[in-house]
Order: C-alpha cells, then structure tokens, then sequence
C-alpha cells in the first residue's frame, strides 16, 4: 500500500533536525557522560579488568544500557575505539 506523501513528507520533516545535529564526537561523550559515574583513573589503573578490544567494548555497551544514552552502534565503536586510542592500547 502506497503511503500519501504529505505523511512521508510530515515524517521526512521530523526526522531533519536529527539530520543537521553534530556529528557524534566519542571524546566528549566520554567526557560528560562516562565521567559522570567515574574518572578516568578507572582505564589507567592496573589491575582494570579490560583485556583486549572485545571486552572493551562489551562494556561500552553495557554502559550504555545502565545510563540509557542510547547509543547507535557507530557511536558504541567510536567510543570503544576512542577509549582504546587513549588508554588500552589493545590490537
């Protein structure tokens, strides 16, 4: 079944202020939400419990369903790989 077009343009003219938001940037995301529950010393400390780049980001996720930001995937492996260039180091 065809939808009218005025319902797909009302739709399409909802969806346009999603379109011209910033683009996600990982390094402030971590910055206001992820400090919000704790510092940074949690990825620098040496016994944290991270061990390669899959648990970094099974945690990321996990995170993310605790604070329920939301998150899309792109930006979960964005933050996952921000969190890595900046502390992990994984390969």
């Amino acid at each position: 079944m065809k939808k009218p077009i005025g319902i797909t343009l009302v739709l399409l003219a909802l969806n346009l202020p999603a379109l011209a938001s910033e683009p996600f940037d990982a390094a402030t995301f971590v910055r206001e939400k992820c400090t919000a529950c704790h510092d940074d010393s949690v990825y620098t400390r040496p016994n944290h419990r991270m061990q390669n780049l899959e648990q970094l980001e099974k945690q990321v996720r996990f995170c993310d369903a605790n604070v329920d930001t939301r998150l899309f995937n792109e930006d979960i492996e964005a933050v996952t790989d921000y969190l890595n260039r900046q502390y992990y180091h994984f390969k």
